[in-house]
């Protein structure tokens, strides 16, 4: 054992985290939930959907039998909504394919939806004891700052850099004990800004402190100017309802359930009264502006303008991938964050 797979796992027995409610199992489903979940999002956020999920999900069985929508509901406000749909398709291929059980293999994980190499790898070391590394954005930042790697660890040669040293760093035993020290050292002593190095297991060897370099490495991918774009949103309510439509399975808020969009190119009261009539079969009333809302994605900025009218006449029921919900409705249908926002603040 390396002497710095050594100092991590005696630091992690008394300071790591040993108490978050996807540890202490080797359960592959509650492992697996655990690591899609916490893919680009804090754990603190993660928590209570973990809970969620597991009280009406409790087994893979459960949720692969699961209607879409429910799913989706779920993961609504959790964002990145691709995985999800991916959760799902997950768990209906380990029900179909292996008999309801994960394979214990990390490269025949992989091949399953929605799961990559770091994430196959931290589900064959929790569960079924394989000698494999992770690499999340702790372990990244962790390697990068103690071993003085530089370029941008998302370049592909970096990259490969990383994974071929962490692979060089795993210890015969205890690699789950390791790879959790890992992430938690990341996520607790060596942080983005303002990392505790006084706290460090590994800083008597780390290039970072000893050349004063912690502010750079690891090395930031170059800014970009990040794209703007508007859309104008259609909140047609009748009699406590209101009419919402699902978006296409891929892309943005891919399977979702949102507000008519207005096609691009047209805004005014008028154009929105017109596209109402003539495709959502609806008549509105007067029309009002609710506050501009803007949502940042990963690679682009949405500046959101919503017209709110009440309908005075419309379809006894929504067709095709139209519905009208109830607003007491609203809680459990699979929303994303920026439309429920909307939608409670004209409640």
């Amino acid at each position: 054992m390396s002497d710095f797979a050594r100092r991590l796992i005696k630091w992690h027995s008394v300071h790591g985290r040993h108490d978050m409610p996807w540890q202490n199992t080797r359960d592959p489903y509650r492992v697996w939930l655990s690591e899609i979940m916490l893919q680009q999002t804090q754990v603190a956020t993660v928590i209570p959907y973990y809970e969620r999920f597991l009280a009406r999900f409790p087994t893979m069985a459960t949720l692969a039998a699961a209607p879409a929508e429910s799913v989706m509901g779920l993961w609504s406000g959790l964002g990145y909504y691709a995985r999800a749909r991916n959760l799902h398709a997950c768990a209906k291929a380990v029900m179909q394919e292996h008999g309801g059980e994960f394979p214990k293999d990390a490269e025949a994980i992989a091949g399953l939806p929605g799961i990559g190499r770091s994430t196959a790898n931290s589900i064959a070391a929790f569960c079924f004891a394989a000698r494999t590394p992770i690499m999340d954005g702790n372990v990244k930042r962790v390697l990068t700052r103690q071993f003085g790697i530089e370029g941008f660890p998302g370049q592909p040669a970096i990259e490969r850099e990383l994974w071929a040293l962490a692979e060089s760093l795993v210890p015969n035993k205890n690699v789950d004990i390791y790879n959790q020290a890992q992430m938690d050292l990341g996520s607790l002593v060596c942080t983005r800004s303002k990392p505790r190095c006084d706290a460090c297991p590994v800083a008597a060897n780390c290039v970072a402190r000893l050349q004063a370099r912690t502010a750079e490495l690891p090395t930031r991918k170059e800014k970009r100017v990040i794209p703007e774009r508007e859309v104008t949103l259609l909140m047609l309510v009748q009699n406590g309802k209101v009419l919402l439509e699902q978006r296409p399975p891929s892309g943005i808020w891919g399977g979702m359930l949102s507000l008519p969009e207005l096609p691009s190119g047209l805004s005014a009261a008028a154009d929105a009264s017109d596209y109402t009539k003539s495709t959502l079969s609806c008549t509105p009333g007067k029309w009002s502006s609710l506050p501009l809302l803007t949502h940042t994605f990963t690679h682009f900025r949405l500046h959101i303008s919503t017209c709110r009218a009440e309908v005075k006449s419309r379809p006894h029921a929504a067709e095709g991938t139209q519905r009208w919900l109830a607003f007491d409705e609203l809680a459990d249908a699979p929303l994303p964050a920026p439309i429920r926002q909307l939608l409670n603040s004209s409640v």
